[in-house]
């Protein structure tokens, strides 16, 4: 075997793409092959079935036919054919898709030493560019399993024939197959698709169109409630709130320089009248500069700190969009900093840490941070080398200052400056970008950016572009399945269930909700007609993070036994304590949907 871990891994998944293929051609002769590649968690491979394809009740024979190859121990052999000879081997054996790439290969120049290259196993040859494992009794016991089949074009092509896609998981044990297995099925019951329909959070509907998200009355809740965090937080921070519409004429994104360098990611622009052409805003940033330029600034006026929860579109590919993570309609936490050079270092600090500060309290611990840089050999990034540079640096210091670990990647800033990414993982691994950090250096320039300094002279401000808290629709997606539906107190859709044990109780239980919602809590009493235990059982189903149990010794004691979400335990606590404690955890922000979070003293 290969001793780097990861290449070892790429040869394994690689080799059981070849002998699925070998199996599938036992079991369907007249298969006629596409590409079969290892990718991330396994393999996949492409097959033209014709008019007879195949369905999942065939996987298991497949899988089978893998084993018996496997157990033969049969050699993977490789043979580099010139390439008159491999393209006449394989319109012999009638691989039309094989042969189309091969030609392709041969006049990109792409074939090596005039050669294309072909493994064999058993009886079963392939067109292939390896590694594979020397021979097939190599893949360990137990290590991947054929997950499902889909359809795909060849070539990606929506023209082209379509073909049948068989995946196939492998890991490097049968261990770690294991694991991924029961990782994905808790990440199959948290996504947040799944969740967000049966806590009623948000809805997709094809009238209104893909990627337009329609937020339920719940799901509004938690926009709202992280809206108003960010409000606290940025009016203690300095920051003063604007509001810009959402269309704008293309003069301005012209000037931004978003036409042309970002179209792509737009919506299509609407002619109106004859001469103005108007778009959907993708970010707040134009709007924001404009609202800069209006007055002249002093240096004594900066740092100006401007924000906006914006309405933003972009027109994502329909492939790409993928319930809340990625949609073409979105509101953005979205902020920009003026600034002196002097000011720039300790701005972005305040910011940083306000991003450390979020992370922290909603317990997103597992994130890494990426300073994405500009790649001077792109077209995509202003050719301006010594501000790069500059602007790069000052980013990198601040991150080294703070001792934050990050990984630098180039070709992934803005394309007006470096920028700062919080990536965060899935229950699956898979890593997104969540929030970004930009320091700007172009924008000045193009809309005229100026202050007046202590000499009198008009010079250019910096400009810190920030979403530490991401889209509404991003971050939810995230915290649904973080906490697997399961809020704390204080952005609950619902927050306290009241559950009367008998129908004489329900005086009691309008009177404890009246106090309640007087108190602005968010607050339902089970009034049905099922039994108690399944009330109980309907709100722990519902994820209500407080249920309050009132009985006869209760309305006594003028108090609820509260359980909680999080805990097994439940205590008895004075109606007037209970309320207190209530109003703590909200203030608080507490994270009570954590078992180590306990109720505040009151």
């Amino acid at each position: 075997m290969l001793e780097d871990k990861d290449a070892a891994l790429h040869a394994l998944r690689h080799s059981l793409a070849h002998i699925m293929a070998a199996a599938v051609r036992q079991l369907r002769p007249d298969a006629r092959l596409a590409f079969g590649p290892p990718v991330e968690y396994g393999f996949y491979y492409d097959f033209d079935f014709g008019e007879t394809p195949i369905g999942e009740n065939d996987l298991k024979q497949i899988e089978q036919g893998m084993r018996a190859i496997i157990k033969k121990r049969e050699p993977f052999v490789r043979e580099d054919k010139p390439c008159d000879e491999a393209l006449r081997y394989l319109e012999e054996q009638g691989e039309l898709y094989k042969l189309e790439y091969a030609r392709e290969l041969i006049e990109e120049g792409k074939a090596a030493n005039g050669t294309l290259s072909f493994y064999t196993s058993g009886d079963f040859t392939d067109m292939c560019e390896g590694p594979h494992l020397e021979h097939t009794g190599q893949v360990p016991k137990n290590c991947f399993k054929l997950d499902r089949i889909s359809g795909s074009y060849w070539r990606g092509d929506e023209k082209r024939p379509m073909l049948t896609r068989i995946y196939g998981l492998a890991f490097a044990s049968g261990a770690e197959l294991k694991e991924y297995l029961a990782m994905r099925k808790l990440a199959m019951e948290r996504d947040h698709r799944k969740l967000g329909d049966e806590l009623d959070l948000f809805i997709q509907d094809s009238e209104v169109g893909v990627g337009l998200p329609l937020w339920m009355p719940n799901g509004t809740v938690l926009r709202d409630e992280l809206e108003k965090w960010a409000r606290e937080v940025e009016f203690l921070a300095g920051y003063q709130r604007v509001t810009t519409p959402s269309v704008t004429r293309k003069e301005l994104y012209l000037r931004s320089g978003h036409v042309p360098y970002y179209e792509d990611s737009m919506y299509p622009s609407m002619p109106i009248d004859e001469h103005d052409e108007y778009y959907l805003r993708p970010m707040c940033c134009p709007h924001h500069h404009k609202i800069y330029a209006a007055r002249l600034r002093s240096y004594r006026d900066l740092p100006l700190r401007l924000c906006e929860y914006g309405d933003v579109f972009r027109y994502e590919k329909h492939g790409s969009l993928s319930g809340l993570l990625r949609v073409r309609a979105m509101c953005m936490n979205d902020a920009h900093i003026y600034c002196t050079p002097e000011q720039v270092a300790s701005e972005f600090r305040n910011v940083v840490a306000m991003y450390q500060m979020y992370y922290g309290h909603l317990r997103m611990g597992n994130f890494r941070v990426r300073l994405s840089l500009h790649d001077k050999n792109s077209a995509k990034f202003v050719d301006r080398y010594e501000e790069w540079e500059r602007s790069e640096s000052i980013v990198r210091e601040v991150l080294d200052g703070l001792d934050i670990k990050y990984e630098e990647e180039s070709g992934e800033a803005a394309f007006y400056g470096p920028k700062v990414d919080i990536q965060v993982k899935n229950l699956m691994g898979r890593e997104e970008t969540v929030s970004t950090c930009q320091l700007d250096f172009m924008m000045p320039d193009r809309f005229d950016l100026t202050y007046v300094d202590a000499d009198g002279e008009r010079k250019r401000p910096f400009i810190l572009h920030r979403a530490p808290l991401s889209t509404h629709e991003r971050m939810i997606s995230f915290l649904i399945e973080l906490y697997g539906g399961a809020f704390p107190t204080w952005m609950a859709p619902v927050q306290v269930c009241l559950v009367p044990v008998n129908p004489a109780m329900l005086d009691y239980a309008s009177e404890t909700k009246d106090m309640l919602h007087t108190a602005f809590f968010r607050v339902e009493v089970d009034n049905s007609a099922e039994s108690f235990n399944k009330k109980i059982r309907n709100a722990i189903t519902r994820k209500i993070p407080n249920i309050w149990i009132l009985g006869e010794k209760e309305k006594e004691a003028q108090a609820v036994t509260w359980r909680r979400y999080a805990e097994k335990e439940q205590q008895v606590v004075s109606r007037h304590a209970a309320l207190n404690m209530l109003t703590t955890m909200r203030a608080q922000r507490l994270m009570d949907n954590f078992a180590d979070v306990a109720l505040p003293d009151c």
